[in-house]
């Protein structure tokens, strides 16, 4: 069961321009949301994908209307450049980036969702939610 449906790109622009674009055909729609999803996923691999996003079969655990609104955006931006127009074309864009503005502040750990499941750690010790990571230069030898 995907997180969004055709219906709540609504959020971001009025469903009768989305049917204006894609001409009645809701596989555009579903494809977009499917391929904002996808996009969205890269992001977020440190958080548990199949409580955020849901399987197939099982509808997600944790419904977090933020996560939602940063796909329909993604989704209504990869809609609207099958329109061929140029009119608001900046605004839908500047929306799309600022989505994936917040998805790279979440995966850098910027931003810290709240009630967003880690990933298992696979028997390691449980994320903390601290993104900070280590690491150091190889040891030099120097010879003179």
């Amino acid at each position: 069961m995907p997180i969004i449906l055709s219906a709540d790109l609504a959020m971001c622009l009025h469903a009768e321009t989305i049917t204006e674009l894609v001409r009645g055909d809701q596989t555009i729609c579903d494809r977009a949301i499917a391929a904002a999803v996808g996009e969205s996923k890269l992001y977020l691999s440190r958080f548990d994908l199949r409580h955020l996003f849901g399987t197939d079969t099982e509808a997600p655990t944790v419904i977090d209307e933020f996560l939602k609104m940063l796909i329909a955006e993604m989704a209504v931006w990869k809609i609207i450049r099958l329109s061929g127009t140029t009119a608001n074309d900046a605004v839908y864009r500047k929306a799309y980036e600022d989505a994936l503005a917040k998805l790279t502040d979440i995966k850098e750990g910027k931003l810290t969702p709240c009630d967003w499941p880690y990933a298992d750690a696979g028997g390691e010790a449980p994320v903390d939610g601290n993104a900070i990571a280590w690491s150091g230069n190889p040891k030099r030898e120097n010879h003179y």
